[in-house]
């Protein structure tokens, strides 16, 4: 069920999700300081690309350092791709088929908008509900 959910994701909206990461990614890339960003936003792309069957937890050792970038991230990319989200979540929710879709994309707006600090894990792993 999983593969089926990621592939009619993909379709839908993965791709262009995914894309707008990599857009988000390269540009923090492009300045020496602000690759940390790119990082993070390149890992997202790859989640925002094949969502279901994985999930983010917190990291332990996040401190105040990803605070801090969490709130630059939020100023400069992460208010762009949570609105990313909820427009696409909002227009799968329109369809019966694409409510479990609509859904998923409101659950990645924390992460698009907190990247730092969070790891993705298989939803199958022990510590994956953490």
């Amino acid at each position: 069920m999983r593969f089926i959910l990621n592939i009619i994701w993909l379709v839908l909206c993965g791709l262009w999700m995914a894309i707008g990461y990599v857009v988000a990614g390269v540009i923090c890339c492009v300045l020496i300081i602000t690759i940390p960003f790119g990082i993070a936003s390149f890992r997202i792309a790859s989640y925002a690309l094949w969502p279901f069957g994985r999930t983010t937890v917190e990291r332990r050792d996040a401190g105040a350092g990803s605070l801090i970038g969490n709130v630059i991230w939020f100023v400069f990319a992460g208010w762009w791709l949570a609105l990313g989200h909820i427009v696409t979540g909002i227009a799968l929710c329109v369809t019966i088929i694409g409510i479990p879709l609509g859904i998923a994309n409101f659950k990645l707006i924390p992460v698009s908008l907190m990247p730092l600090g969070r790891e993705i894990v298989p939803t199958d792993r022990p510590f994956a509900t953490r």
